[in-house]
């Protein structure tokens, strides 16, 4: 397994963040979109996007490295209620991407471990997200690492393909 290091970001490091948003979302996205995600890249990871969220108070990003190399992002939305939790009780995790080449080597359950000591450090009582119901290997990986799912969702993002739009929320209760 590589030695995984989980450093925090702020807006200097935007094109490093934005070159890995696009790597990683290109390696495993770009199906789901009628224009081959053109306009969700726009939306998510332009330079005006990206400033607007590094600026947030509320959401911590971080990169990822896997033996040195840059393999990823992570994006936590550090109060974000979830049904009866309230924002202070909850914390989303919004993004882990990853790079194809840094998929299934044990990156993703140490960026969980890493998430879960964040929340913890925070006194929260949940970590919640949405996975696409269509990605069968993400919810069983959350699955496997003591998420449950809660509820369902449904993206309204116009150029997205139909059959792409559904999402399940999984939570972990700390």
């Amino acid at each position: 397994m590589p030695a995984v290091s989980i450093v925090p970001i702020t807006i200097s490091a935007l094109h490093t963040l934005q070159d890995i948003a696009l790597n990683a979302y290109g390696d495993h996205y770009l199906h789901l979109w009628d224009d081959g995600g053109a306009w969700y890249i726009e939306k998510s990871f332009s330079d005006a996007a990206l400033k607007s969220e590094l600026e947030d108070n509320n959401a911590a990003f971080f990169l990822i490295y896997a033996d040195d190399e840059l393999a990823g992002f992570l994006k936590l939305n550090i109060n974000k209620e979830l049904g009866n939790y309230s924002s202070e009780e909850a914390l989303e995790l919004e993004r882990i991407y990853l790079t194809k080449a840094a998929s299934g080597k044990g990156i993703g359950r140490q960026v969980l471990d890493f998430t879960n000591q964040f929340a913890k450090d925070r006194d929260k009582k949940v970590i919640w997200l949405k996975a696409m119901d269509s990605s069968h290997d993400a919810i069983r990986f959350y699955e496997q690492n003591g998420y449950v799912q809660c509820g369902t969702y449904r993206l309204d993002f116009e150029r997205m393909k139909p059959d792409y739009r559904g999402m399940v929320i999984l939570k972990l209760e700390l």
